[in-house]
């Protein structure tokens, strides 16, 4: 009788939150969707297009138009099928089998799943007071001979970021080769996109599902110097991104003024969110602890988190706990008032 291997067998199916009909305030997607016009240019799109043909290996015009919008040659950009396609990828062809992988937890849990599937040694770190600690990191990779750190900037589930100059000295310190995962980074602002060429050992990644409001059509980017573009190229599958995502990709990534827009929109919402909580933090002092992030979500430290986020979802609203971490996506004016009338009914109930 067939075997899985043990590597398969101490995997799980990601789980997302189960709550049908629920405000989602848990998957830190966009609230707001595509204009009118991109819709219209899809619907267009798919009038012209070869369904019988294979797209474009190299999507040029959609690299081109992130290029363009994020002020990078796109000669150093990479589409992919979702970023969490290209952590497969950089895991599979970067990592060989016994070599050290190094994460900052907590974080994304697909570093984890990808390093464990390419069979790495796991070097987990934890943050202290949920901050990195550049100089421990640098030490410990060093040290241990990590092949490959990988980390969240800003990071998720933190909403943490971690300043420009530091980002710039861990990359410079760590002997290997560093993945940079921006794909909160349009909330902030110390990204590095643009001085890929000035690291050896960075690739920067990048989504379009947290800002731009693409998350349906699985949108991801790598940037780096030529050397480490072009194995990302190899390793990749071929024709990796679909046809119609990369006519709407760069549709929408050729519209700054309204990428501009939803993203002042999102930010109210941000702010919006962050002020009621703070505003319900003081009616309970001690009770949960707002961190100060520069993401599209807020994250808590409470205890109770667990037990928190399971009443909202019977309350009707979906949240995340995740990495001993609260977290509650920016969403619509009406989903933030749900989400803090609810939360504070929970609170004050459990006082």
């Amino acid at each position: 009788m067939y075997e899985l291997n043990e590597k398969l067998r101490a995997l799980s199916p990601y789980a997302p939150v189960d709550g049908p009909g629920c405000v989602r305030l848990d998957a830190n997607e966009s609230f707001l969707p595509l204009p009118g016009e991109i819709i219209a240019a899809a619907k267009a799109a798919i009038d012209e297009m070869k369904f019988n043909r294979y797209p474009d290996p190299a999507a040029a015009e959609l690299c081109r138009a992130f290029g363009e919008y994020y002020n990078v040659d796109p000669g150093h950009v990479v589409a992919s099928n979702g970023s969490d396609e290209l952590i497969s990828v950089i895991f599979s062809g970067f990592l060989m089998g016994g070599e050290a992988f190094a994460t900052l937890e907590p974080d994304f849990s697909m570093y984890a799943q990808g390093g464990h599937l390419a069979e790495g040694r796991h070097i987990a770190l934890e943050k202290p007071g949920w901050a990195i600690d550049v100089d421990q990191v640098i030490d410990t990779c060093n040290r241990e001979e990590v092949r490959l750190l990988i980390f969240s900037n800003p990071c998720n589930p933190t909403s943490l970021v971690l300043r420009r100059e530091q980002t710039r000295r861990l990359v410079r310190g760590v002997k290997g080769l560093v993945v940079l995962d921006e794909a909160y980074m349009d909330f902030s602002r110390e990204s590095l996109l643009g001085e890929e060429e000035d690291f050896d050992n960075l690739i920067i990644l990048r989504t379009c599902s947290k800002a731009m409001g693409m998350a349906a059509l699985r949108l991801g980017f790598a940037v780096a110097r030529p050397e480490l573009a072009n194995a990302i190229r190899a390793a990749k599958s071929p024709y990796n991104v679909n046809s119609l995502s990369q006519v709407l990709g760069t549709a929408v990534l050729s519209r700054p003024e309204l990428l501009r827009e939803a993203l002042g929109r999102i930010m109210i919402s941000r702010k919006a969110l962050l002020g009621g909580l703070a505003e319900i933090g003081a009616k309970h002092p001690g009770r949960f602890l707002l961190l100060p992030g520069e993401t599209n979500f807020a994250a808590l430290d409470m205890e109770d988190g667990r037990e928190v986020q399971q009443e909202l979802l019977k309350r009707g609203v979906a949240v995340r706990y995740t990495g001993g971490l609260l977290r509650v996506t920016c969403g619509a004016p009406e989903e933030n008032r749900a989400f803090l009338t609810k939360f504070a009914e929970i609170l004050e109930e459990t006082r």
